[in-house]
């Protein structure tokens, strides 16, 4: 407290421009003040105040004890508003960013439970195809599948999810089902085409060992749904998120191939900016989130 209190003192002072004006800052008199800078100096041993003129001149220790002294009161104010934003209530509003599939029938749902217990939070969700920008503070977070995109935000992975190989029993009706992941390439694949990456170009790991296959088929999109829906329609294998397919392997629509590869992990992320006074809303958001999907996962994964 002693240190703070002389920090500020100090840092009143110089902006205040001369011992009379911090006089009155302070509400006490010219002499008091010059008593308080004099005990501040004699404490530390130097001088940081020059008193050769009636204007303030700082010596050199005087100039490094205002920047380091600022820069510590700018931390100590952070500090108790990171506590402060920490134990407060989620007020205000929160903007939330999924993607269209499952942002519809997954993030929707949990918004809705999580309303329940704060009524005066307003929530916007915000389903998009692409993510939307935090570093602009054009939503407050995102949930995304795959590794955070870079270290410059925050992220919390909150379930754990993966991507299988799907057809329908109307395609493998009459047709040889893949064994291995080269089977692949005698079969009509339908592909999604995002993020402008390369396409077509799906990769299996076994017991350490990764092999990459180039698939081809008559059918490519965009949208995932529109893949789903050819899917089960019977015009061939495709490539899905766990999530999407499991109502249609739990119906028979759908069955699972080459269940001993796995895929590239497609973990699900909820990433926010990187602050340290996080806001009470977010922090409780994401953690609602982490508890809401380990609870409908099994703590493991989306089961059939």
């Amino acid at each position: 407290m002693k240190l703070r209190t002389d920090l500020a003192f100090f840092s009143t002072l110089i902006k205040s421009g001369s011992l009379s004006a911090a006089a009155r800052e302070f509400n006490v008199t010219p002499s008091a003040v010059s008593k308080w800078l004099a005990q501040l100096e004699s404490r530390l041993g130097v001088r940081l105040i020059a008193r050769n003129t009636r204007r303030i001149s700082l010596t050199q220790e005087g100039e490094i004890y205002l920047a380091e002294g600022r820069r510590i009161l700018g931390e100590i104010d952070e500090l108790e508003r990171t506590i402060a934003s920490g134990q407060g209530a989620p007020v205000g509003l929160l903007k939330v960013q999924a993607t269209l599939g499952f942002g519809r029938y997954f993030i929707a749902p949990a918004i809705s439970k999580f309303a329940e217990s704060y009524p005066d939070l307003e929530i916007q969700l915000l389903l998009t195809d692409r993510p939307l920008s935090l570093a602009e503070g054009d939503v407050d977070v995102s949930i995304r599948f795959g590794p955070p995109p870079d270290g410059r935000v925050m992220a919390r992975k909150i379930a754990n999810h993966r991507r299988r190989i799907f057809a329908s029993p109307i395609y493998l009706e009459g047709r040889s089902r893949p064994m291995v992941p080269h089977d692949l390439t005698q079969h009509n694949c339908l592909i999604v085409r995002q993020d402008d990456v390369a396409y077509g170009q799906w990769h299996f790991t076994k017991a350490r060992k990764t092999q990459s296959v180039k698939v081809r088929g008559t059918l490519s999109s965009n949208d995932g749904a529109a893949v789903l829906t050819w899917a089960l329609q019977g015009h061939g294998v495709m490539m899905r998120s766990e999530w999407d397919a499991a109502p249609f392997v739990r119906s028979g629509q759908l069955e699972v191939l080459l269940e001993d590869y796995a895929l590239p992990p497609a973990d699900i992320y909820a990433v926010y900016p990187q602050k340290r006074n996080l806001a009470a809303k977010v922090r409780a958001f994401v953690d609602f989130l982490a508890e809401h999907f380990a609870q409908k996962s099994g703590r493991q994964r989306f089961l059939w």
